[in-house]
């Protein structure tokens, strides 16, 4: 399936248009010759290394190398791992040790990283290209993505070549209609896995590939390539819609026909507004944990006020083709629609576990026989319930599921009637121990000005006494993570200081 739908697929489009962009990279563009052209000579360099890792790690640089790099591991058969130029050396170091790396691909010609593991991808011998198309199993891996772990130390999410390849089925069933004409934005970092839909989709049509250099200011740089390129096709983070809000009566991106809205819930309003700056597109919001190949779930945004929502986030919609999503209680029962569970996943596109770390992958990872026949499932740790239509609605993380003075509340909740006070502007929730040593609420609002008084009256009319925040603050603007989502770690070491 990877090398029918993806490398055979990819290999077709670098004939049939060889003189079209592939990328535009700080503002240079690439056609698919020139990008096909380094990853064959980047195969060759693989090869003199004359290694038999299956493991390769590249340094995740903003340029033409390192996306070449992606597909030239894939072309001979072996997986990468991302490492992030930016994050800490100690955090890639940790990352390389767990995954067992013993050799780096890194495009620049200064590198941070041991001599004797990096290969510099500018220095191949050109003469060594290999253009060869290998038949590879289905399990070998495609890639590790680690993500935080709760332990501070990174969990590696192994996801394997039958994983892609499932999704990319999936994610085209949807109903995306993409050709050479289209331009597709990917401002994610190459170590989150929505960045492999947002450069793989694109090139697997013959579209061009739009990138955010690492030295511009993100959501500025978009709004750039938004207005100057006449974008096409946008994935985003609704963090980023956030950042471009201040902008949006100067917008009309008319030409944009499809917007995808993922990594964290959309708030309504939000997205409400946004939609007039992209008048023509068709907006899908896409819910996915990494451990099921990026989105497995998605919501077409009709065009219209009968929008599903709960707690003012939109609806994640339903599986995709090739996934079973399923709500259950605590004591592993399926619930009926309407009530609030636990969402667990299953199918092709589900992870064989976590990298070197088989306490974890036994934790979220059980074995259910809930349709009749035993099941692989993921335990998403998402609240969620099922309405009569087979749409998901999501209320949060489990975690945000609290117990103030013996009442069990939502965070999303007070953030949803938060929002509403302040005009949709983003508002985080979030607990802290009382002097009592009682749990107490504490909220963040995104705003430069608000009266405390009056906000708090105003959450008091509207919520019980024991959801009402001990302490307010405010921030001009809430930290982000390389993910694009708003940082609730860091947000919280910021408040403690």
């Amino acid at each position: 399936m990877f090398t029918h739908h993806i490398l055979s697929k990819f290999l077709d489009i670098t004939v049939k248009f060889p003189n079209r962009n592939a990328f535009l990279i700080n503002e240079k563009f690439y056609t698919y010759s020139e990008f096909f052209d380094r990853i064959s000579i980047i195969r060759g360099g693989i090869r003199q290394r004359n290694s038999d890792t299956k493991i390769i790690g590249i340094i995740a640089h903003d340029n033409i190398d390192t996306y070449a790099s992606i597909f030239a591991v894939w072309f001979e058969g072996m997986a990468y791992v991302p490492l992030h130029p930016k994050q800490p050396l100690e955090r890639n170091l940790e990352i390389i040790e767990q995954s067992g790396i013993t050799m780096v691909l890194d495009a620049k010609l200064q590198s941070q990283y041991d001599a004797s593991i990096v290969l510099k991808t500018n220095e191949f011998d050109s003469s060594l290209k290999n253009t060869e198309l290998l038949d590879i199993s289905e399990g070998e891996l495609a890639y590790i993505l680690f993500t935080s772990g709760s332990t501070g130390v990174p969990k590696g999410v192994q996801i394997t070549r039958e994983n892609v390849a499932a999704f990319i089925v999936s994610f085209m069933k949807t109903g995306f209609e993409i050709d050479e004409t289209d331009k597709g934005l990917q401002c994610f970092d190459l170590t989150f896995d929505v960045s492999v839909q947002c450069f793989l989709t694109p090139l697997l049509h013959g579209a061009c590939v739009y990138t955010i250099p690492h030295d511009q200011i993100k959501y500025s740089y978009v709004y750039g390539l938004l207005d100057d390129h006449e974008l096409t096709f946008g994935i985003f983070a609704p963090s980023m819609i956030r950042f471009l809000r201040p902008y949006f009566d100067e917008m009309d991106f008319a030409k944009m026909r499809y917007c995808i809205l993922t990594a964290e819930a959309s708030p309504v309003d939000l997205v409400e507004e946004w939609s007039q700056c992209i008048p023509n597109a068709t907006i899908y919001n896409f819910y996915g944990p990494t451990e099921a190949t990026i989105y497995c779930t998605s919501y077409k945004v009709p065009k219209n006020n009968l929008i599903k929502q709960a707690n003012g986030m939109l609806c994640i919609g339903k599986e995709m083709f090739g996934v079973k999503a399923i709500i259950l209680d605590s004591n592993l029962q399926k619930v009926a629609n309407n009530i609030k569970g636990e969402m667990y996943i299953s199918g092709a596109q589900l992870t064989k576990g976590y990298c070197a770390n088989p306490q974890k992958t036994e934790e979220v990872f059980t074995i259910l026989n809930l349709l009749g026949t035993d099941e692989r499932y993921y335990k998403t740790g998402d609240l969620c319930s099922m309405d009569d239509d087979g749409d998901i609605l999501y209320f949060g993380r489990l975690d945000y599921q609290v117990k103030i003075q013996g009442y069990r509340i939502e965070l999303g909740e007070i953030e949803f009637t938060a929002r509403e006070i302040i005009g949709g502007k983003n508002a985080i929730a979030f607990t802290f121990e009382g002097y009592a040593g009682n749990q107490e609420i504490a909220m963040c609002l995104e705003t430069e000005e608000f009266d405390e008084k009056e906000f708090l009256n105003a959450l008091k009319s509207k919520l019980p006494s024991y959801m009402i925040p001990s302490k307010i603050y405010n921030l001009k603007q809430f930290p982000v993570n390389t993910s694009g989502k708003v940082d609730r770690k860091l947000l919280n070491e910021i408040l403690k200081h």
